[in-house]
């Protein structure tokens, strides 16, 4: 490994706390040493060989960073095998007793990585110091990195709870005023934080949504939530058809159907048309 085979990899991590406003956003990162053939080696390496430099001892640099002694020579037999030379050498026993220590291509690496990682605090500071509303954008950010299989992803406010001996009541408030109510355990509310005014996300899965229309509004419904719009958007498949009901505050919210049942209930895009699912159908979560 050569030095032009190094380069930095800085992989932000968000810090998206939950009481946004007593403790600001900002981005941090770590550099990552990358090499041609894909292999990464992290901030975690990085202080063990400088840890080995500094302890000549194995055992004492791997409790100095919080590794057993068996991770920690895996680690340098890792690095080792990565390397076009040895980063660590193991001395046994002789006049001057046994120990580990750098060559100098691992004083080099270690050098190196400390140099790319004050660089990169410098970048971080003036990043940091430049951008305007980081914490609101830098929420949102955090909101659009969640990955999940639910086709409907919410974000409101919380704006009721309500209590009960094992399961709560959580009411949210959608940007265009629509309500949404999620029914979850008592332990999940305090697990989350959730307290009046804080924000969440809640997931519904498109399969656990019934279309209903006009036609339909005689009937009395157990489910909570029942959001009501106009159609947007119909894409038929071979069996399913995915209805999408366009809400207040350009919300919008998707749908599974069969394609007899968006037959039957003559679904047309800009007519009007309600999304039904059951409490106990939301998911919630917050940002970490």
């Amino acid at each position: 490994m050569s030095l032009c085979d190094i380069v930095e990899s800085s992989r932000a991590r968000q810090m998206v706390p939950l009481k946004m406003g007593r403790t600001p956003i900002r981005i941090s990162s770590s550099p990552t040493i990358e090499m041609r053939a894909g292999q990464r080696a992290g901030q975690r390496w990085m202080a063990l060989l400088e840890s080995i430099g500094t302890t000549r001892s194995i055992s004492a640099a791997a409790n100095a960073i919080g590794l057993s002694y068996k991770a920690a020579w895996d680690a340098v037999e890792a690095m080792n095998n990565l390397s076009d030379t040895p980063l660590v050498l193991r001395v046994k026993g002789g006049k001057g007793g046994g120990g580990t220590s750098l060559t100098a291509r691992g004083k080099q690496l270690v050098a190196t990585y400390r140099v790319v990682e004050t660089e990169n605090s410098r970048f971080l500071g003036r990043l940091n110091a430049r951008i305007k509303n980081l914490n609101q954008d830098l929420h949102m950010i955090g909101k659009m990195t969640l990955l999940t299989s639910a086709r409907n992803h919410f974000s409101g406010k919380v704006v009721r709870i309500k209590k009960g001996a094992v399961n709560d009541e959580v009411v949210l408030r959608l940007p265009g005023g629509d309500r949404l109510v999620a029914v979850i355990t008592h332990e999940s509310v305090e697990t989350l934080g959730l307290k009046r005014g804080s924000e969440a996300v809640a997931l519904v899965k498109a399969s656990w949504v019934i279309v209903a229309t006009d036609s339909a509004s005689r009937l009395k419904l157990s489910a909570r939530n029942q959001l009501k719009g106009t159609v947007g958007r119909l894409i038929p498949g071979a069996v399913n058809t995915e209805v999408v009901i366009a809400l207040k505050g350009q919300n919008s919210v998707a749908a599974i159907i069969t394609n007899e049942s968006a037959r039957t209930l003559g679904l047309a895009v800009g007519r009007p048309a309600t999304a039904v699912f059951k409490a106990s159908s939301v998911i919630l979560g917050v940002s970490a």
